[in-house]
């Protein structure tokens, strides 16, 4: 990150926090208690933050202060003694994942210099997203689902048949999927984890060309750190579904609940993203215990410099 020095230590530091979540969780895989799961990579994930030399607060974390024990928005962490840094972090994206031992469920953490990062609220955001290599506009949230597959196939000088896109499998997206499959894309439906749905759109390996679909607005904003370190577009509006939800908003400072944010509004200034894997999938490797030593895979990201490093990790379990 420009605004923080050196750089790459702070992107070998996210690595070493996503690696202690991601391990902590290794032993709730398949054991069908989510909150469990989820709570010791919270926990693992806040003693690595605590042992940063960061004036660190968290702005997209699991909840409101009378959520703790979760690591909560507003909290602070760190030791207090170095730059200041936003943090969006999900200690856990899958715990349903984690729990039935099924693939793709990661923990994951993005920085960047204090004001960087949007405060979205906990409530749902529509999202678009594509990879790198394509002008700006070149898909839209407020174009019809069969419109951005065309236009996308237009860019890429392939067909609408040969475009893959990754959708949530929730009942709310059943015209959506109709709609992409109406036009010839094929549809890759998820089960969880839309933040690794996201940026399966950068790694060509995924087959993914396209994301849409509504998911959690926290989420969105560590999706579009991910993309800005590799030029990627993305493009979310706000849902709410009552006065609750828009008391969130007022909170987190949200005035228009209409806007229609870009990448560079969810994330405005140089971030780093980091991911590792819990369970196998198909973006990374999951944590692997053998001989007394465990290995993880982790996928670190600088926007400052769109440097993409995968980082394979052994050390004694």
């Amino acid at each position: 990150m420009a605004e923080t020095a050196p750089a790459l230590n702070l992107a070998d530091a996210a690595a070493r926090v996503t690696e202690a979540a991601a391990v902590a969780a290794y032993g709730l895989i398949g054991r069908g208690d989510e909150k469990a799961a989820d709570q010791v990579a919270v926990d693992a994930m806040r003693t690595a933050l605590n042992a940063l030399d960061i004036d660190g607060r968290i702005v997209i974390g699991e909840g409101e202060r009378d959520e703790a024990p979760m690591l909560y928005i507003g909290e602070k962490v760190g030791t207090g003694r170095g730059p200041a840094i936003d943090i969006a972090l999900d200690p856990l994206e899958g715990t349903t994942l984690t729990a039935k031992a099924m693939a793709n469920a990661l923990a994951v953490l993005a920085l960047a210099p204090r004001g960087g990062l949007l405060h979205a609220p906990d409530t749902y955001m529509d999202k678009i997203a594509i990879g790198p290599g394509h002008p700006a506009g070149t898909v839209d949230l407020d174009l019809p689902p069969a419109e951005n597959v065309r236009a996308l196939a237009r860019a890429k000088g392939v067909r609408p048949e040969d475009i893959c896109v990754c959708v949530m499998d929730r009942p709310r997206h059943a015209e959506l999927i109709a709609a992409l499959r109406g036009v010839g894309a094929k549809v890759v439906l998820i089960t969880d984890g839309d933040v690794a749905g996201v940026i399966h759109t950068t790694q060509p390996e995924t087959g993914i060309d396209l994301y849409l679909g509504s998911g959690g607005a926290p989420e969105g904003v560590l999706a579009a750190a991910a993309l800005k370190c590799v030029g990627g577009h993305f493009q979310g509006r706000l849902i709410f579904r009552n006065d609750d939800e828009r008391a969130r908003a007022a909170r987190t400072g949200v005035v228009d609940l209409d806007r229609k944010y870009d990448l560079h509004d969810l994330v405005s200034r140089d971030a780093v993203f980091a991911a590792t894997g819990v369970t196998k999938g198909a973006l990374l490797d999951g944590v692997e215990v053998a001989g007394g030593a465990v290995s993880t895979h982790t996928l670190v990201m600088d926007s400052s410099d769109r440097t993409v490093r995968r980082i394979r990790t052994l050390r004694p379990f």
